[in-house]
């Protein structure tokens, strides 16, 4: 069952008629974690403000639950929850007083919609009388979330939560999204991090308003056209270099402490390697390291990024 669907979805600012949001289609299903991930600038907030309702679509349409995005948004408001990017709850308030407060603005209690979120309040209730300003990144992150659930919504939509979080809470978040798709609660969540599109279900690369691609992501690495190669030397910027003039090159970028290199799928993936070690050797690296590498999300990223740049063909 399709719980959210966009079809031709898009958003234009300013007197400038800047796209942000380029007639992009896609569905979500019941209990599905969906992800959107993109660089900033991609649309993605832009998509959640429209779904719900926070903005208004310049063109096509989409629906939440069934609901229009512009009739009915009223029906849609009661019952997604919407966690923005920015940290949006009462500075001034507390941890309880903010929860309290959210409650009551959807005529319900912490009391009723408790086991909702106990596993995530539990983390929290030591502090519930700090102020919400005064709480690390990752407690904040927790607090948005509770906030978020307490009406007991159907759908919840994450602008960004693990942004500016350390690593152990990005990874205690995660596994706080597993639980809640247990319950068979709807989670879209969008992420800058090309690691996290790993744990979602299915994913949209998005790039300047557009999607690039959507499907699993093990579908989407399997899809990866080239072959790539993992290459390492003493010095990481003449690596970069001499890459960059690899006449079998497709494409090449940093990667860590190694170069990524694609080149054309079909030759001997040994030889391909030995060529590019020579190339790299006799361009005067010392310590070359050449060995094929299995792509990730990021990889196929900046592959499709090539693609939907190339100009069209006549």
């Amino acid at each position: 069952m399709q719980v959210i669907t966009l079809n031709g979805l898009t958003k234009v600012y300013g007197k400038e008629k800047t796209v942000a949001v380029n007639e992009v289609s896609f569905s979500v299903e019941q209990g599905e974690l969906f992800g959107l991930i993109g660089p900033d600038g991609a649309g993605k907030t832009s998509i959640f403000r429209m779904l719900t309702t926070v903005l208004l679509p310049d063109g096509g349409g989409a629906t939440v639950n069934g609901f229009d995005v512009v009739k009915d948004y009223q029906q849609i408001r009661s019952s997604v929850g919407y966690m923005p990017g920015k940290f949006s709850l009462y500075p001034d308030l507390s941890i309880e007083e903010n929860l309290n407060f959210f409650a009551t603005v959807f005529n319900t209690t912490v009391e009723e919609n408790y086991h909702l979120i106990r596993d995530i309040y539990v983390q929290i209730e030591p502090f519930k009388k700090r102020r919400a300003g005064k709480l690390s990144g990752g407690m904040k992150q927790k607090l948005a979330l509770c906030c978020a659930l307490i009406h007991k919504p159907t759908v919840l939509f994450l602008d960004e939560p693990t942004t500016g979080v350390d690593p152990v809470s990005r990874k205690e978040f995660w596994e706080m999204l597993k639980r809640l798709k247990a319950q068979n609660i709807t989670i879209v969540v969008s992420t800058p991090y090309m690691d996290e599109a790993a744990l979602c279900d299915r994913i949209a690369l998005m790039q300047d308003g557009k999607i690039l691609s959507i499907d699993t992501p093990a579908n989407i690495i399997s899809a990866y056209p080239d072959q790539l190669f993992a290459a390492k030397a003493d010095h990481i910027y003449a690596l970069l270099e001499n890459t960059a003039r690899y006449d079998k090159r497709i494409n090449s970028y940093a990667f860590g402490e190694y170069a990524h290199v694609a080149v054309p799928a079909g030759e001997d993936q040994e030889a391909g390697g030995i060529a590019l070690k020579t190339w790299l050797e006799t361009a005067g690296l010392k310590n070359v390291e050449v060995h094929p590498t299995v792509p990730t999300i990021e990889d196929c990223f900046i592959q499709l990024t090539i693609v939907h740049q190339m100009p069209a063909k006549n």
